[in-house]
């Protein structure tokens, strides 16, 4: 699977856990009428986003992922693992938490309310990631794909050489047609 997949798919499932973690917040908090819980997870919910949004710029994003394509070995041949399998296998602590997060949040609200918090920092903190993992692939010629590994390690990358060397990374659209002269 490609390093820049396995971001991506990660950013959306945690924000969707954020969306159903908040919903089931809102829901439990509207039934039991607690106005201190919903001024407690809409204030955590406002600092969180506004820390992801601080922290994910893409200056932060490329150096949390540096030391990761620092270490990926270079290989001529893919994992042969599938693409569902490896993200299954990275991202199963994800659901994990929301499952955790929804059974407590029925009975606590705040819990649901603080674990859509913190998703909505995580989602909003990794965002740029696929970017930049994208950038030094397109600059670099290469391609990062995830080794399959248990969540609970460290990601181990397999970098493959030589692929889009033989074009540019971005087509250049052709030159417009000339304009005729009026007589």
């Amino acid at each position: 699977m490609a390093f820049s997949e396995l971001l991506r798919i990660t950013v959306l499932l945690v924000a969707g856990v954020a969306t159903a973690l908040g919903a089931l917040a809102v829901l439990v908090i509207q039934n039991d009428d607690s106005t201190f819980a919903a001024i407690f997870g809409g204030a955590w919910w406002l600092v969180a986003a506004i820390l992801g949004l601080v922290l994910g710029t893409p200056a932060r994003a490329a150096e949390a992922i540096a030391p990761a394509l620092r270490a990926a070995r270079t290989a001529t041949s893919l994992p042969p693992e599938s693409d569902a399998r490896i993200a299954l296998m990275r991202l199963w602590p994800i659901g994990a938490f929301a499952v955790v997060c929804g059974v407590a949040g029925v009975l606590f609200p705040q819990v649901a309310a603080i674990g859509a918090g913190y998703a909505i920092l995580i989602a909003l903190l990794w965002r740029r990631r696929e970017d930049a993992v994208r950038a030094i692939e397109d600059r670099d010629g290469v391609r990062f794909y995830v080794e399959p590994t248990s969540a609970l390690e460290p990601i181990r990358l397999v970098r493959s050489p030589g692929l889009y060397r033989d074009r540019p990374p971005h087509p250049q659209p052709p030159p417009p047609p000339p304009v005729p002269e009026e007589r």
